[in-house]
């Protein structure tokens, strides 16, 4: 007999998916846009939040319909390529760039601040400690409702609340002009922002740590799982809309404070140390150290069931192969992290976002192969292209994709998937009333003889 979620664990459950999501780059993205876009901020707050909370929501519901793993909405385009997809996302939101991220900011907005000299070793040491931590609650990830959920989340939530109304009812000033992009195009490029976050590809890999949560409580019938996942990502995502708002308008109104800024870190230090004096700088610690934590312990996580599914090794195992690796990522520093991170980001969510639009619609496709694989193709490639571009390497790119409709913002994929999208549909739905044609017609008529 299946278990039901009541009350208080449906609550922790929520707030678990959300603390999973709110983790580094939901701080240090949203007040660069805000303080970037100027007056043009609720433009480019709509773009930012379509692929920040938008998609990753849409990833969410589509992931609770197939069961919670990535494997299941690859199906269509094959194992092998399955397998090279889920991979290159698990790397990418994991040991390589999104899990050493979450240290880095946690010592970049928690610790560093507080030292002027000698601060290599002292970033080492706390890496090592936060990592530690992270690697102890990640090795029981049926308890991660409670101590993420029911725990650190209630903290957490207190201590966003005190940043937040500080943003909104005390600015440090008027809101700027805009720049850059967002003078012509704030909506198109507050969009491609929302790209940094990687809640969308955390969506992909946070799905099945989710699901599993749900299952450690009893819960075994699919209906009940896909309604509490879904459930999960609604609470998830009112959440994270209202700290990308509360950061935006922060960044928007706090620029005088820090006029060059290179990262929304810098503004977010400037602002809680103008709002609330030497106390800002721990409530800043706080809240940062304990989002990068919960978001690291669901990436290590789900690194860990991932890989022990498609390899030999241990859930156990992989998880401390993973915790190791993201030690020594993350102290290259957090500028070089994000210089790294953008031509990969560029070129992963075409595919991302490809792949969950096409699952979300798979009651159209009769046969989802002949639709899946030419359009993920088409994605894969242009955003090869966009990532090639991203990182100085644009002499390589055919100037006729160069001209392509949103190419200066990293969108130039757009327009050729849909077409390509179009016609397989087409193509999908001619070839299966063929089949169905041939398959009514008698024998006589397929020229076959009667004995």
């Amino acid at each position: 007999m299946t278990s039901t979620l009541h009350g208080r664990d449906l609550v922790g459950l929520g707030f678990m998916t959300f603390a999973l999501f709110l983790g580094a780059g939901n701080f240090i993205f949203p007040p660069m846009v805000g303080h970037l876009s100027g007056h043009q901020l609720w433009l480019s707050s709509l773009g930012f939040l379509l692929t920040a909370v938008g998609l990753p929501l849409l990833t969410v519901v589509a992931l609770a319909r197939v069961g919670g793993g990535l494997p299941a909405l690859t199906t269509p385009i094959g194992k092998t390529a399955s397998v090279l997809l889920g991979v290159l996302v698990y790397l990418a939101i994991g040991p390589l760039f999104g899990t050493p991220r979450t240290a880095t900011v946690a010592f970049e907005l928690g610790l560093a601040p507080y030292f002027t000299t000698g601060i290599d070793p002292i970033r080492k040491g706390f890496t090592v400690v936060y990592f530690g931590i992270v690697m102890w609650l990640a090795l029981f990830p049926g308890r991660l409702i409670d101590t993420v959920g029911k725990v650190i989340m209630p903290v957490l939530i207190v201590a966003l609340l005190l940043l937040a109304g500080a943003a909104i009812f005390f600015p440090a000033g008027s809101v700027g002009e805009p720049s850059g992009q967002y003078v012509s195009a704030p909506l198109l490029q507050g969009f491609v922002e929302g790209y940094q976050t990687m809640d969308a590809l955390a969506a992909l890999v946070f799905g099945i740590v989710i699901v599993d949560s749900i299952r450690s409580r009893g819960v075994s019938s699919p209906h009940q799982v896909t309604r509490y996942t879904v459930t999960a990502g609604v609470i998830a995502a009112g959440g994270l809309t209202a700290v990308y708002i509360a950061l935006i308008v922060l960044g928007a109104s706090s620029g005088v404070l820090a006029p060059h800024a290179v990262t929304g870190a810098q503004i977010l230090t400037a602002f809680v140390h103008y709002a609330y004096g030497p106390i800002g700088g721990v409530l800043l610690a706080v809240v940062i150290t304990l989002a990068c934590l919960t978001t690291a312990i669901g990436l290590v996580s789900a690194c860990g069931q991932y890989f022990s599914r498609i390899t030999p090794l241990s859930y156990r195992v992989v998880v401390v192969i993973v915790t190791l690796i993201s030690i020594l990522v993350a102290n290259v520093g957090l500028e070089q992290l994000i210089a790294i991170s953008v031509p990969m980001l560029l070129g992963v969510y075409p595919i991302a976002i490809t792949l969950v639009v096409l699952n979300l619609a798979s009651s159209w496709w009769k046969q989802p192969s002949r639709v899946f694989i030419p359009t993920l193709i088409v994605a894969t490639l242009l955003g090869l292209v966009d990532s090639l571009m991203a990182a100085g390497y644009g002499g390589l790119v055919p100037t006729v994709i160069a001209e392509l409709p949103g190419a200066e913002l990293g969108l130039d994929w757009v327009m050729p998937t849909l077409a390509v999208l179009i016609v397989s549909a087409l193509y999908d739905r001619i070839a299966a009333t063929d089949v169905t044609k041939s398959v009514d017609r008698s024998p006589s008529e397929r020229g076959v003889s009667r004995s």
